[in-house]
């Protein structure tokens, strides 16, 4: 076999060999953990195993016992890899694929809840932003301050800049008709 063929099985492609140091242990972690096992499969030319591109020969094909062993192969690296919980779900399973598939069903998952924690926090950052913005501007900007504060929405930090920065311009246009109307 060919060195650059999937069912290449190089001497260091070993049942003990953990291909990754991240193990699996749920839903905090797949999104990592996947990403760090596909690198490592694409590294040993297995990703085939798992995505199912690398299909399992017809019985009676010479190719059979070489899919089966490295098949084998890519199923103790990711049972190696695995909690013992997780690892107790697919003991009986015998095709890289499926298991691969049945994990990313079963902790690939958005998680709701936290997301709306995250974009919380995110909206909460910036309102404490312009907040800090808005309090450290002198006191010649108390009308401007006032009327974005009272907002029905509050504009993020850039655009509540951009309308100090629009009230500077107004201003310094005034100054300068104001000059000129002097003279």
């Amino acid at each position: 076999v060919d060195f650059n063929d999937p069912l290449y099985l190089h001497p260091s492609d070993t049942l003990g060999v953990n291909i990754v140091n991240e193990q699996l242990v749920g839903t905090e972690n797949y999104g990592v953990w996947s990403r760090a096992m596909m690198i490592g499969l694409t590294a040993k030319n297995k990703l085939g195993f798992v995505d199912g591109s690398c299909r399992k020969p017809m019985e009676g094909s010479p190719m059979l016992h070489q899919w089966e062993r490295c098949n084998a192969i890519v199923l103790s690296w990711i049972m190696n890899i695995v909690s013992k919980e997780i690892f107790a779900g697919f003991i009986y399973s015998t095709d890289a694929s499926s298991i691969w598939k049945d994990l990313k069903e079963r902790f690939n998952k958005v998680n709701g809840s936290r997301i709306y924690d995250l974009h919380r926090e995110i909206v909460h950052d910036q309102q404490q932003k312009l907040l800090q913005f808005l309090m450290g501007l002198n006191d010649s900007y108390t009308n401007v301050r006032s009327q974005i504060l009272l907002m029905s929405s509050l504009p993020t930090p850039g655009q509540a800049y951009s309308l100090i920065s629009q009230e500077e311009s107004h201003r310094g246009i005034l100054s300068v008709v104001g000059n000129h109307s002097v003279a």
